[in-house]
């Protein structure tokens, strides 16, 4: 399997006789499914044998000149060697599961990873109470009764 495919015909990742995790599979245009071939060929670096089957090679490619290796990069500054990457922003609910299939497991391959959140709704006054209690229970039974709190606000004048 293999994700994020670059022009040269290279992937950004590609899993070849490893496990995958569950969160890691998606179905969507940006992953491919690999022949083992293909596979074993990219995850070596080496080129991947042409399919039986498949055009012929056309002829001899013309003869380039080496380009010359990259400039090296310098080092960088003694204590930045990490980053710290933050989303913020507002989330329409049609996308909230998509969050945790793709951008959660993208998340977990940093480390010290820490998700907040925020829930605002408005309700009746009459039905805060017992949705209050309800979203309590919910939080206690995720385990989540003492990192989660429930705040009730005044009424919103419109």
């Amino acid at each position: 399997m293999a994700s994020g495919r670059k022009p040269d015909g290279s992937y950004e990742r590609v899993w070849f006789e490893e496990l995958v995790a569950p969160d890691e599979v998606a179905f969507d245009a940006g992953v491919f499914l690999l022949r083992k071939d293909s596979a074993k060929a990219l995850k070596t670096g080496a080129p991947p044998e042409p399919v039986p089957g498949s055009s012929p090679p056309r002829g001899p490619e013309p003869i380039t000149a080496p380009e010359p290796s990259p400039a090296p990069r310098p080092e960088p500054a003694p204590g930045a060697t990490t980053k710290t990457l933050r989303l913020v922003g507002t989330v329409p609910p049609e996308i909230w599961n998509r969050l945790g299939t793709k951008i959660l497991p993208k998340l977990r391959s940093g480390s010290d990873l820490r998700i907040g959140l925020e829930f605002t709704v408005t309700v009746k006054a009459d039905t805060a109470g017992s949705l209050a209690a309800d979203l309590q229970q919910i939080l206690q039974e995720l385990g989540l009764g003492e990192a989660v709190r429930v705040e009730e606000g005044g009424p919103i004048s419109r």
